[in-house]
């Protein structure tokens, strides 16, 4: 009898989450704030796929590793740590992956920071994508749309087959893809062999193969060396691989799903769980102070030890504006 290839869930933990400032800082971005019924977005990612991997895989900056290492010693959780000495983008991240495994082994790759609720469907979409995924294609996710988002990259798809990727759309476009029907949002979840994957990579981007596996073999204990890194062009696995690969297919679904990129996202989770708003829509996270909002609609009041943010909740993309801004003056306040 031949061997089961194994499954590895690879958990990419490299994000700031600039627009969920001040909550998610340097030191403690979004995936790790238990924020969401006492558990981190990271937890619950590690949870949601310890039934479906055989083992799990952490790729992380050495800014972060610590936090990483905390979740998974809490849960007795064996994985092996991928440690990046500086961010270089997702193609490099699942690169290293790839090369710390087995050939025939195959990757469930998904952020840390995104939240999934329907547990049913999701499983059904990864049986689905690991069988596609031992034929040789590499699987993304997409999850069919329940608005016409203008904070998600789009799919365009005819049955299980990637027509084009698309860029965040604007509201009208959003629209006009909707109506279409054959539009998925792209999850930036993503399952394939671990071979297959390198061989698409090494196609259609050398320099990051090359360089990136020059600086995993010469990984100690899985921490890679910074100068090697730094030759590594940052690009994401998008560009890199999934919009010029023939070999895509895309898998759909319906597990609730949101990358809570924004306070507007988190918002919409948290009133579903049942967090406590006004009865103009207002809302405060991370005091319990009473905090009363006079005049005001819709309002999210965003209180940390440091700095308070006040915003429209239909603003919230604008939150990275101020990001943008503190990092010019090399503000304490991001760290």
């Amino acid at each position: 009898m031949e061997n089961m290839p194994l499954i590895t869930h690879v958990i990419l933990t490299g994000g700031v989450g600039s627009r969920l400032w001040p909550l998610s800082r340097k030191s403690q971005p979004k995936q790790y704030l238990n924020l969401f019924e006492g558990k981190s977005l990271f937890e619950m990612t590690v949870e949601r796929n310890r039934t479906i991997a055989d083992k799990i895989m952490v790729v992380g900056n050495i800014d972060n590793c610590h936090l990483s290492r905390q979740v998974m010693e809490k849960s007795s959780t064996p994985y092996l740590d991928i440690i990046e000495s500086t961010p270089r983008n997702t193609a490099a991240a699942i690169a290293f992956a790839a090369f710390a495994s087995q050939p025939d082994d195959i990757l469930i790759v998904t952020p840390s920071d995104h939240i999934i609720d329907g547990i049913e469907p999701y499983e059904t979409a990864i049986h689905e994508a690991v069988e596609k995924a031992s034929k040789g294609f590499i699987v993304t996710f997409g999850i069919i749309p329940t608005k016409p988002e203008t904070g998600y990259g789009y799919i365009e798809r005819k049955g299980d087959d990637v027509i084009s990727f698309r860029e965040k759309p604007n509201k009208v476009t959003a629209t006009d893809f909707i109506a279409k029907g054959n539009f998925l949002w792209n999850s930036g979840m993503f399952c394939f062999k671990a071979s297959v994957l390198l061989e698409e990579l090494k196609k259609f981007y050398p320099e990051v193969y090359e360089k990136s596996k020059i600086a995993w073999d010469s990984n100690i204990n899985g921490n890679l060396d910074l100068d090697l890194s730094l030759e590594i062009p940052s690009i994401s696995i998008d560009y890199a691989v999934m919009e010029r690969s023939k070999k895509i297919k895309v898998v759909s679904s319906t597990f609730t799903w949101s990358d809570l990129g924004s306070f507007e996202s988190v918002y919409d989770y948290l009133v579903s769980k049942g967090h406590p708003v006004d009865l103009n829509g207002n809302m405060v996270i991370g005091t319990e102070n009473y905090t009363a909002f006079v005049g005001l609609k819709n309002t999210i009041f965003v209180y940390t030890d440091t700095a308070n943010l006040i915003l429209q909740k239909e603003r919230s993309q604008d939150v990275k504006n101020i990001y943008s801004e503190l990092e010019r003056q090399h503000s304490d306040l991001l760290n």
